[in-house]
């Protein structure tokens, strides 16, 4: 029987709800018990939320949305509000972001709930570290000056007016480094282009990158449960006005990485140095060759939080066997990975380490 004394459940709304850190970070709070909203664009999107008894509510980022009503049918209130959506050029879409957080704040404080927001960046904000074992290396921390690629600027700055709005929310702007896990990551451009070297006569998979380069990535269910941590911390001022970057407590490097991947697909060829031509595939730089050590100190002694699953190289196979068997079904996830570094193309220049 439900006991009338007992505060009401906490609530959430995550945008981008069908994303990559999106789908994650709804997981990780709908676990917690919190009462779960996935904004979502599109009507087929929302079978995998309903799935995971999570509430879609369907609806664009744009000034004439409509979808706060539906939103307000549910719950007047929301607790926090997870800013996961991501569309270039950033700073229109930013403005649309703003203009509909503080028309739902206003609902919310009249009801006497003051919002947190978390607004998603990521820790390529801060351009690139040396390699590893490199003299002077050391990591980027929420302190490091930014210095985005061009690519990336508009977000990385734009970002930071989340904090212009004190009058109606608290914020804080959140960076994790590089996700894998499941479906949906970048890394999978790299399992298929593993996969097909295997298929070649020598049996060698090219890359035109030092192999010192750290990779530092955090699987997506630790990143999700980061996001909650902050969320669930008792002190807000402690995380209002704040930066905070989610990364593994250890990093790989490309050739810890192209090790497990020699073992994995059978690359008796090996995986090994090559040229420039090597490297054609666009993005492919980004993904592998961007080299960035990144602490996350300040979360953890903060709140407690740390990540607790493997490495990309400790547990290749796994993630390669979820990622094949996803994009195998047809994933929505991997489609849109693929689609977005078409888009992107050789587009991104590679910034100076700092």
């Amino acid at each position: 029987m439900a006991d009338s004394m007992t505060p009401p459940r906490k609530t959430v709304l995550v945008t981008g709800a069908n994303g990559y850190i999106g789908f994650a970070v709804c997981r990780a709070f709908n676990r917690a018990g919190w009462r779960t909203f996935g904004l979502v664009r599109r009507v087929e999107a929302a079978s995998a939320l309903i799935a995971e008894e999570i509430t879609p509510i369907i609806g664009s980022i744009s000034k004439d949305a409509t979808w706060l009503e539906d939103l307000h049918r549910h719950t007047k209130t929301i607790d926090v509000v997870v800013s996961c959506t991501e569309q270039f050029p950033f700073g229109v879409h930013f403005e649309a972001v703003t203009f509909l957080l503080r028309k739902l704040a206003e609902t919310s404080n009249n009801y006497g709930v003051r919002p947190l927001v978390l607004a998603s960046s990521g820790c390529k904000d801060y351009g690139i570290t040396g390699l590893h074992g490199s003299a002077g290396l050391a990591p980027h921390t929420e302190n490091s000056p930014l210095r985005p690629m061009d690519l990336l600027s508009e977000r990385c700055f734009n970002s930071l007016r989340i904090f212009e709005h004190t009058d109606l929310f608290d914020a804080a702007v959140i960076r994790p480094t590089p996700v894998f896990g499941y479906d949906s990551s970048y890394y999978g451009m790299t399992f298929e282009l593993a996969a097909a070297a295997a298929k070649t006569e020598e049996r060698r998979f090219k890359l035109a990158m030092d192999f010192n380069t750290i990779i530092h990535g955090c699987h997506i269910d630790d990143c999700g449960e980061a996001y909650l941590a902050l969320a669930e911390h008792a002190d807000r001022s402690a995380i209002a006005g704040e930066c905070f970057n989610i990364s593994a407590t250890r990093y790989d490097t490309l050739g810890a990485v192209a090790k497990a991947m020699e073992i994995e697909y059978g690359l008796t060829g090996g995986v090994v140095q090559g040229s420039a031509e090597d490297s054609a595939v666009p993005f492919l730089d980004m993904v592998l060759g961007y080299s960035q050590w990144v602490d996350s100190t300040k979360i953890r002694k903060l709140t407690g939080w740390t990540d607790k699953r493997m490495l990309l190289s400790e547990n290749l196979h796994v993630y390669r066997m979820a990622y094949e068997e996803a994009a195998k079904r047809g994933h929505e996830g991997v489609l849109k990975v693929k689609e977005r570094i078409a888009e992107i193309g050789t587009a991104a220049k590679m910034p100076q380490a700092s």
